[in-house]
């Protein structure tokens, strides 16, 4: 091990010059700049030797270092940073997903009830596939979708023209699959339906063909009397009374059909494609003669492809795809658009809302327990 050189041989290697009495010195070793200078802490016994000797030669450091037992290696601490306090961060906002197909879930108090409802024709022909969904008393509830997605079927399945595969379909409380035989008529009489192709009696005028509803439900001729010249006049019939099928209007014949559906004044309305085969100023007559039914407090439940119409009248929306549900929406729109900033802005509020336990959800008022659809009576 080679030792520290003194203070004379250092001199003698010219490390420190005096010239012309002035003092010079040689180039300093370079020196390590991963940490500033003033962070190296010499030890006790290396204090006197920096002291004689301000430079030192780069031999000289090494033996230095190797001659200091290891105990007293010079410690190497960094500068320490200013802490100050931590500020809480605020929470993030949540932000709601992209709108999604939000289905309502049937609550048990509905008028119309499906809960896991499929229908197949035989192989693999899928008219409905797990449909579940339910309409409250007195909504108006549109079904769109393309031809073959189901909306015909749905219409079949609830006035018993059609069984379902599987599932349960219940109408005012009545589970569907319980009711068979001549107690299907009696059903039948608590729902009106409207077609398409109007379905009226050729040989039999406006007046026969809508008093027919009330001859084959049981009226007698004084309610009839009184009854169907009051449906006329609210379908705007007033005037046609005598004329027969083929001397009206395809908007007439179809206005017929509504009167004939709902003048027993049922507490359900099916319509299958009411505007099908009429124009659009006519198509708007029949929608508005629905809406107004559905004002007196009938549930109205109409199948179409009139977009338009649906549109204007923003009503409750069920899209059908392949005969699965894809959409349920509230005062929706045929064709589902794209969120705009006020709608997102209002639907992160109810969101907010939601969360604080604040949003109250309201209930429809169930049908009336006393009334028998089976039997068509009210039990007291």
């Amino acid at each position: 091990m080679s030792t520290p050189h003194s203070g004379a041989d250092r001199a003698g290697r010219g490390h420190v010059r005096v010239v012309s009495g002035a003092r010079s010195r040689s180039p300093a070793p370079t020196q390590d700049l991963s940490l500033p200078p003033d962070v190296l802490v010499p030890s006790a016994s290396g204090a006197a030797a920096t002291a004689a000797a301000t430079v030192t030669d780069p031999a000289a450091e090494t033996a230095s270092a190797a001659a200091v037992p290891a105990t007293q290696t010079p410690a190497i601490t960094a500068p320490k940073r200013p802490r100050f306090p931590r500020r809480n961060p605020r929470p993030a906002a949540a932000v709601p997903a992209a709108p999604s197909p939000q289905l309502r879930r049937p609550t048990g108090t509905e008028v119309i009830e499906f809960r896991g409802v499929s229908k197949r024709y035989g192989g693999a022909d899928v008219g409905l596939e797990s449909a579940t969904f339910g309409v409250d008393r007195g909504e108006f509830v549109f079904m769109v979708g393309p031809t073959g997605s189901g909306k015909s079927t749905v219409m079949r399945l609830l006035i018993k023209e059609l069984e379902a595969t599987q599932g349960r379909i219940r109408v005012a409380g009545h589970d569907l699959a319980d009711i068979e035989g001549k107690r299907i008529a009696f059903y039948r009489r608590n729902i009106g339906v409207v077609f398409q192709d109007f379905k009226l009696l050729p040989n039999r005028t406006v007046y026969e063909n809508v008093a027919y509803a009330l001859q084959a439900t049981g009226s007698g001729r004084r309610e009839i009397r009184h009854k169907v010249p009051d449906i006329l006049r609210l379908t705007g019939l007033s005037t046609k009374l005598h004329h027969y099928p083929d001397q009206l209007s395809g908007g007439e014949q179809q206005r017929v059909s509504v009167a004939r559906a709902f003048v027993n004044h049922p507490p359900l309305l099916l319509a299958d494609e009411p505007t099908g085969n009429l124009d659009p100023e006519t198509s708007i007559g029949i929608m508005q003669l629905l809406y107004r039914i559905n004002r007196t407090g009938t549930t109205v439940l109409v199948a179409t492809h009139d977009s338009a119409m649906v549109d204007r009248m923003r009503r409750r929306v069920i899209e059908l795809k392949a005969g699965r549900i894809v959409r349920d929406e509230a005062g929706g729109q045929y064709v589902q658009r794209e969120e705009t900033t006020t709608e997102f802005a209002a639907r992160l509020r109810e969101t907010s809302v939601a969360e604080e336990g604040i949003l109250r959800h309201t209930v429809a008022p169930s049908p009336d327990p006393d009334f028998d659809w089976v039997q068509g009576e009210t039990v007291r």
